[in-house]
């Protein structure tokens, strides 16, 4: 039997992306257009799994965009009310997860910023050129 309730939910949740969704394409659209320059879908530590959406290597900045359903949005996350049995714990270890992650990037040095699917682009933007400074990185001597 498989995971899904039904066919249809099954090609809907094989559809989705792992990397270059929307919202992610958006925002590196515009960090790009400012002059930054980034990695993407990038593995910052051997001692995790998990792959960052836009890794700035030699600011040691990470982003995630994460998406409201997967990572337990306040606002917009929805618990599921179908196959819940699998869906909550599934989603519990997701924010689990993120959480750890979190922690062990924090502990190698890296600034870790989540923002979500639906924030305003020029919110995302402007946070990020705070965190980040100029476009032209000047490694310190």
């Amino acid at each position: 039997m498989s995971w899904a309730s039904s066919e249809s939910v099954r090609k809907s949740m094989r559809g989705n992306k792992r990397r270059d969704t929307k919202p992610e394409l958006i925002v590196r659209s515009a960090l790009h257009a400012l002059g930054y320059r980034f990695r993407v879908d990038f593995r910052a530590s051997p001692s995790i799994r998990t792959r960052a959406d836009i890794v700035f290597t030699k600011r040691r900045v990470i982003v995630f965009i994460d998406g409201c359903f997967w990572h337990g949005c306040p606002t917009h996350g929805s618990r599921p009310k179908t196959n819940s049995d699998y869906w909550l714990p599934k989603l519990d270890r997701n924010i689990a997860r993120d959480r750890a992650t979190d922690a062990t990037l924090a502990s190698e040095g890296w600034v870790v910023l989540h923002f979500w699917e639906h924030e305003d682009l020029t919110t995302v933007v402007t946070s990020l050129t705070q965190a980040l400074g100029s476009p032209r990185y000047e490694a310190a001597h």
